[in-house]
C-alpha cells in the first residue's frame, strides 16, 4: 500500500482528514435521525389531535362558552263548568347553581345564604340531597325569590360565578283555598320520583302535581319542556340567544265544578268542621267539593319550612283531611231510606206493614231508644222514613238480617269507592257477617243488626258516597260514577277530550218502590211532621232526610247535654237531599262534624246550596 505520508525538512506529515470525518458523520446522521423522528411524533399527535380526536374538542372548546338550558312549559289552565279560571300561572323567579362552574362552592352558598336572608344549612341540605344530580345541571335553592333578595342578588353576580336566575312559570290559585281538596297543589319533585318510569324526562327541582285534579292530571298539565343555546362568559352571565326549541304549554282542563255554587258551599262552613258535596243526579258530575276547614295552596308553591309543615300535619282539624271522599261517617238516619228500599224489594216488610214504637224496642235483655222519648205509636214505612222512627227501623232489619242489608247498600255505592279517581278515596264500611268473622274473629250479634239499621254502629260514608247513593234514588237507581274534568284541551282542536259520564249500575229495585220512597223523602221536608220541614222552600220542592250519628254511646243516668260542653261528643250532623223532588237536578250532602241534629244545622246549608244552583240554572237558561 503506498503511503500518503509526506516528509519535509525532515518532518514526517500525517494526513487525519480521512480518520475523523467517519465518525463525525455518524454522529450528525443520528442527530437527524432523532431529529426527524421527534418530528414525526409531533405530526402524527397533530393530525390524532385535529383529524381523529378534532371533532369532540371542538365540541367541548365550544361548550366553554355556550350553554344548553332547558325552559320550563306553562301547566295547562284550570277553568270551571261555565268558563271561568280558577288556577293560572304568573312569573316567577328561581335562584340555582352550576356547581360545575364554582370553584369556591362552600363560600358562594354561605354568600348566597346571607344575600338571601337564609341559613346557609337549608342550602347545604337541598345541594346534600341532590348529589346524585349530574353536576352540569342547574340545581334550585331557592323557588319564587322576594323581589329583595332578587335585586341583592343581581348586584353581585359578576363576582357569583355558576349562580344562575331562571324565569319560571307558577302555579297562582284564583281563590286560594277555595276546592283546595278538589284541585290539589304543586310542590318539588323528590329524588325517589325522579328515579320513577312515571317522571321520566322530569328534571331536579320542577314542580309537579301532588294531589288533587293536580296530580291526578299531571301528565295533561305538565306540558314539554324546551330549550335554549345561549353564549355565556366566563363567570356564566348570559351574553346572547344562540338558539332556541319553544316549549309547549300543558293541556287546559274544563272542570264540571260550579266555582259560584263552590263558593257559597265554602261560605256555609266558614267556622265549622265538615264537607258540602253537590252532584248532578242525572250524569253524576261534580258541582261542588267543599271540605272545612281548608289549607292554603300557596304555599306549598313557595315551599312550606319545617315548622310550618309541622305546624299544618299537627293541627288537631286536619286542613288537609279530604272530607268529602276521604273521612268515613256513621250515616245516622240518612241510611234508613237504603233500609226500606233492601226490605220493600226483599219482601221483608210490605208497604202496610206497621210496628208499634212506644219509644223504645226490647231486645235480648237491652232497650234501644227511639230519638223520640214518647214514641211515634204504631206506623208504616212512609211514615217512619218522614218521622225518622228508629224502632221501625231496628224491628225492619232484624227481619231483613245483616247481609241481605249489606247487599243492596252496596248496590248504592257504599262501601266502596265511587271511582272519582282522586287519591286518599276511602271505601266506608258496609259490615257483614262474614266480615267481622274475619276482622275480629266474633261471630255477628242481632243485636249488632238493630244498631245499623239505623245506620250506627260500624257503619260508615263519605259525604260523596251518601251524594251518589240518594242522586240514584232520585234518578230511581241509576248510580253514576262521579267524576269532575269535562274536557281536556291542547294547543289546536284536534287536541280536545270530551269526558263522558259513565253508569256503574242500574239497581235492580221495582219503580214502585222507588217512588214509595222518594214520596216519603219528599214528605221529609213538605209534611209539617217530617224531621225537614224547617227547610221547606214554597218555590223549589226538595226531598231528602236528616241524620244525626252519634259520636259516643252515653251509659244511662248520664247528663248527655253536659256531656256534650264538656268533651267532643256532640253528635255529627248530617242531610242529604235532591231538588226538584219529582225530576232532581242536583243533589247535596253536607256534614258538620259535632253539629248536633241534621234537621237544624246540617239541612239548612243543603237548601242554600240548591236554592242557588237552581237558580243560577234558571237565569242562565233565560238569557
Amino acid at each position: 500500500m503506498e503511503s500518503k505520508d509526506k516528509e519535509l525538512g525532515g518532518l514526517k506529515f500525517v494526513n487525519r482528514e480521512n480518520t475523523e470525518q467517519a465518525p463525525f458523520l455518524k454522529k450528525y446522521i443520528g442527530l437527524c435521525l432523532i431529529i426527524l423522528l421527534i418530528a414525526m411524533i409531533y405530526v402524527a399527535r397533530l393530525w390524532q389531535l385535529q383529524v381523529l380526536q378534532g371533532k369532540s374538542y371542538r365540541l367541548e372548546s365550544e361548550n366553554n362558552y355556550i350553554r344548553v338550558e332547558q325552559i320550563a312549559a306553562p301547566r295547562g289552565m284550570i277553568f270551571d263548568r261555565n268558563g271561568v279560571l280558577v288556577v293560572e300561572n304568573r312569573p316567577a323567579f328561581d335562584l340555582a347553581i352550576m356547581r360545575e362552574d364554582i370553584s369556591d362552592l362552600d363560600g358562594t352558598v354561605r354568600e348566597l345564604a346571607r344575600l338571601c336572608n337564609r341559613d346557609p344549612d337549608e342550602f347545604f341540605s337541598i345541594i346534600k340531597a341532590n348529589q346524585a344530580t349530574a353536576s352540569f345541571l342547574p340545581l334550585r335553592l331557592v323557588s319564587d325569590l322576594d323581589r329583595d333578595s332578587l335585586a341583592r342578588i343581581e348586584a353581585q353576580r359578576i363576582r357569583l360565578p355558576g349562580v344562575m336566575i331562571q324565569l319560571e312559570p307558577k302555579r297562582k290559585y284564583k281563590w286560594n283555598g277555595e276546592a283546595a281538596h278538589l284541585i290539589g297543589y304543586l310542590s318539588e319533585i323528590t329524588e325517589s320520583e325522579l328515579k320513577s318510569e312515571k317522571y321520566s324526562g322530569y328534571y331536579p327541582g320542577e314542580d309537579i302535581g301532588k294531589v288533587g285534579i293536580e296530580g291526578v292530571f299531571e301528565m295533561y298539565l305538565h306540558g314539554i319542556r324546551g330549550e335554549q343555546e345561549i353564549e355565556v362568559d366566563a363567570t356564566g352571565r348570559s351574553v346572547q340567544l344562540l338558539e332556541e326549541n319553544p316549549p309547549v304549554a300543558g293541556h287546559n282542563l274544563f272542570l264540571t265544578l260550579d266555582m259560584d255554587l263552590q263558593k257559597i258551599a265554602e261560605s256555609l262552613l266558614e267556622g265549622k268542621t265538615g264537607a258540602i258535596v253537590a252532584v248532578d243526579p242525572t250524569d253524576g258530575a261534580i258541582l261542588a267539593f267543599a271540605s272545612s276547614p281548608t289549607f292554603d295552596q300557596e304555599k306549598f308553591i313557595r315551599g312550606l319550612t319545617r315548622d310550618e309543615w309541622l305546624a299544618l300535619s299537627k293541627d288537631p282539624t286536619h286542613p288537609l283531611l279530604n272530607r268529602v271522599s276521604g273521612a268515613a261517617y256513621p250515616p245516622g238516619s240518612t241510611y234508613k231510606p237504603f233500609v226500606a228500599l233492601a226490605a220493600l224489594q226483599e219482601g221483608a216488610i210490605a208497604a202496610t206493614t206497621t210496628f208499634n214504637c212506644p219509644g223504645y224496642f226490647h231486645f235480648a235483655d237491652r232497650i234501644y231508644h227511639c230519638w223520640k222519648k214518647l214514641g211515634h205509636g204504631t206506623i208504616a214505612v212512609e211514615r217512619a222514613i218522614i218521622q225518622s222512627c228508629d224502632v221501625f227501623f231496628y224491628q225492619t232489619g232484624l227481619k231483613l238480617g245483616v247481609d241481605r242489608l249489606a247487599q243492596y247498600v252496596t248496590m248504592f255505592g257504599l262501601g266502596e269507592r265511587t271511582g272519582i279517581g282522586l287519591p286518599g278515596e276511602i271505601p266506608g264500611l258496609v259490615p257483614t257477617s262474614r266480615w267481622k268473622k274475619l276482622a275480629t274473629g266474633i261471630p255477628w250479634q242481632k243485636g249488632e243488626t238493630i244498631s245499623i239499621s239505623i245506620g250506627q254502629g260500624f257503619d260508615l260514608a263519605t259525604p260523596l258516597q251518601m251524594a251518589m247513593g240518594y242522586a240514584a234514588i232520585g234518578n230511581s237507581g241509576k248510580l253514576w260514577q262521579p267524576y269532575v274534568v269535562k274536557r281536556i284541551e291542547g294547543g289546536s282542536e284536534n287536541e280536545m277530550e270530551e269526558i263522558k259520564p259513565k253508569l256503574g249500575r242500574k239497581i235492580p229495585i221495582d219503580q214502585r218502590w222507588f217512588d214509595l220512597v222518594k214520596k216519603a223523602l219528599s214528605d221529609v221536608v213538605e209534611s209539617p211532621s217530617g224531621t225537614g220541614h224547617l227547610i221547606r222552600d214554597p218555590a223549589v220542592p226538595i226531598a231528602g232526610k236528616t241524620g244525626t250519628a252519634q259520636v259516643v254511646n252515653v251509659a244511662q243516668g248520664v247528663n248527655g247535654k253536659l256531656l256534650e260542653r264538656l268533651t267532643k261528643t256532640r253528635d255529627h250532623a248530617w242531610f242529604v237531599g235532591y231538588a226538584p223532588a219529582s225530576d232532581p237536578k242536583i243533589c247535596v250532602a253536607a256534614i258538620v262534624e259535632h253539629g248536633g241534629h241534621g234537621a237544624s244545622a246540617a239541612a239548612p246549608l243543603v237548601r242554600k246550596v240548591i236554592l242557588a244552583y237552581l237558580k243560577n240554572t234558571e237565569k242562565s237558561a233565560g238569557q
